[in-house]
């Protein structure tokens, strides 16, 4: 089946929070800015999830959802089926509100009010914002950047403990930058959470946007012997575009951290989005070949970006193999962060400022690459023209 992903979506106006939240978020509404912030895609959703829906609507039952055997089922079928987790038991799978209201859980499972969460930053602003409100403190592990990606310095951050960390954050693939860790770094990882008796956290909401070719590694397969300190956060949100359903997956494979983790979400006394569970059970059962072309014309699309961007004097743009989220780096412009922004927002560019995302964000920008090609290469267009006086 083939897919149009080349037609502009009309969004605007849509209850979209990327198009419509513009105002609130850069000071301005400009009915001809391209925005490349928000993290979701301007592509229609697979034709099997919106079949799911329309069933949902054709049933005309809005009650509250039960029994999530057979999502259960697609989400173990899919990890085998594309990323080589063979043991997954769908008895592992739990449902939340999102993957930053599941991150929460963890959060609250095994951590008290003022101990330490590691992250490892520049990273998804929405941690830092879910740890302080939660009275937990933030511990930023800097990132290196090494042959043009991101590093962990697990020496480094060893030596910076303190003894209140209960939590390490990882976000695989890496957002920002796209960046798809080898087996051997996720195991190095784990034995160290393993030594310093921490619990890992495994964002894994990417995983299905890695590029043709290029391989994600699940963090149970890769360090199976340490699943007794693991947590896995992932969605089909991503992935798919269906972030709208707010229907995040947790998956404990250790019996002990499971039971830990269901009597913080027994207290939640929340069910699952049954319109968000139709659509996450359509994607893993029936929208395979969806991802499949999703990916390969989102690999495209950054070799268009970074061909053009990268050629701007001064300019940077870290080579990816995941995700739609290029991580730009303006710093040899010695220009401020607001005059970055200033310039893009001045030619109808609205990206994500580096700041947002931690120690290591100053000088840098996130651009959405999941648009229609004719408006990513508008938007290439624009950003060339922010900085035409430096060529």
């Amino acid at each position: 089946m083939t897919h149009d992903l080349d037609t502009q979506l009309v969004i605007r106006g849509s209850h979209s929070a990327k198009y419509d939240n513009l105002a609130q978020a850069f000071g301005v509404d400009d009915p001809e800015i391209i925005p490349m912030w928000v993290a979701d895609m301007d592509f229609p959703a697979a034709p099997a999830i919106r079949a799911a829906l329309q069933a949902e609507v054709d049933l005309g039952y809005c009650g509250y959802f039960g029994n999530a055997g057979a999502a259960s089922q697609a989400v173990a079928a899919w990890y085998r089926s594309r990323h080589g987790w063979d043991d997954i038991d769908p008895g592992w799978v739990r449902y939340t509100h999102g993957v930053v209201s599941g991150y929460g859980d963890v959060i609250a499972t095994f951590s008290e009010p003022g101990d330490s969460i590691v992250v490892f930053s520049p990273v998804y602003h929405a941690f830092y914002r879910q740890v302080r409100n939660m009275d937990r403190e933030i511990v930023e592990s800097r990132l290196e950047v090494q042959d043009g990606q991101f590093r962990m310095d697990l020496d480094a951050l060893q030596s910076s403990l303190t003894g209140r960390e209960r939590i390490v954050t990882f976000c695989t693939p890496h957002n920002p930058g796209g960046r798809l860790w080898a087996a051997e770094e996720i195991r190095a990882l784990a034995e160290f959470c393993e030594a310093n008796d921490l619990m890992l956290i495994s964002d894994e909401i990417h995983m299905d946007l890695a590029f043709p070719d290029a391989k994600f590694v699940p963090t149970a397969v890769a360090a199976p012997g340490h699943i007794d300190r693991l947590v896995v956060l992932t969605a089909a949100s991503k992935g798919f575009n269906i972030a709208g359903g707010e229907t995040g997956l947790l998956v404990a494979p250790d019996p002990d951290v499971r039971a830990r983790v269901d009597r913080v979400l027994a207290d939640r006394e929340s069910s699952p989005n049954r319109f968000g569970m139709a659509m996450l059970t359509a994607a893993f059962a029936q929208s395979g070949d969806w991802s499949e072309a999703a990916r390969a014309y989102l690999a495209e699309n950054f070799r268009a970006f970074a061909r053009r961007v990268a050629a701007i004097p001064g300019v940077g743009v870290m080579e990816m193999e995941s995700t739609y989220l290029a991580w730009v780096d303006f710093t040899a412009l010695g220009m401020s962060d607001e005059e970055l922004l200033e310039r893009l927002l001045a030619v109808k560019v609205a990206p994500s400022p580096g700041t947002q995302f931690g120690t290591g964000g100053s000088g840098h920008m996130r651009f959405n690459l999941a648009l229609p090609r004719p408006t990513l290469m508008s938007a290439i267009d624009r950003i060339e023209r922010a900085f035409s006086d430096l060529q």
